[in-house]
């Protein structure tokens, strides 16, 4: 895949066709990280996410870059019940599993579902602050248990 600055310095005279470049690149981006999210195991339950529908396809949306090219990827979830006790866990585990996987840097922004959850913004806060995060990735428990939802079967 080419650089952006390669392909606007390969496409100067040709604007149409750079918004195209972008635009698919974006839409990569946006089945890449669903593909990623979707196999996310289930805290308490056998399940993925995806077979949960606490994930979907219209829940992860490519926003407009930023001024420094970096690419914005809002991803919504909606946990099973509204009173989900693990949905923390949850945000918590698709944002580690995109920072690790993803090969170029991205700007996260996770949220559940407007309406879906009693706390919804506090946990919202909570899953989109980076302090938060670093500090839950220092416990030994809670790293454990990420570390069990996002491990890849064979």
């Amino acid at each position: 895949m080419p650089d952006l600055l390669e392909l606007v310095e390969f496409e100067a005279d040709s604007p149409r066709k750079e918004v195209k470049e972008l635009s698919q690149d974006d839409s990569e981006l946006k089945y890449t990280v669903y593909d990623l999210i979707r196999t996310i195991k289930d805290p308490e339950k056998p399940n993925t996410l995806e077979e949960l529908n606490v994930v979907y396809e219209e829940g992860v949306e490519v926003k407009e870059r930023t001024s420094g090219n970096v690419s914005v990827v809002r991803v919504e979830f909606n946990p099973t019940v509204p009173h989900c006790s693990l949905a923390t866990l949850i945000g918590l585990c698709i944002r580690i599993k995109l920072e690790r996987c993803i090969p170029y840097r991205i700007k996260l922004d996770i949220y559940i579902k407007a309406g879906a959850h009693t706390t919804e913004h506090e946990i919202n806060k909570q899953i989109n602050d980076k302090e938060r995060i670093a500090a839950a990735m220092e416990n030994p428990n809670l790293k454990e248990m990420v570390e069990n939802c996002i491990v890849e079967e064979d």
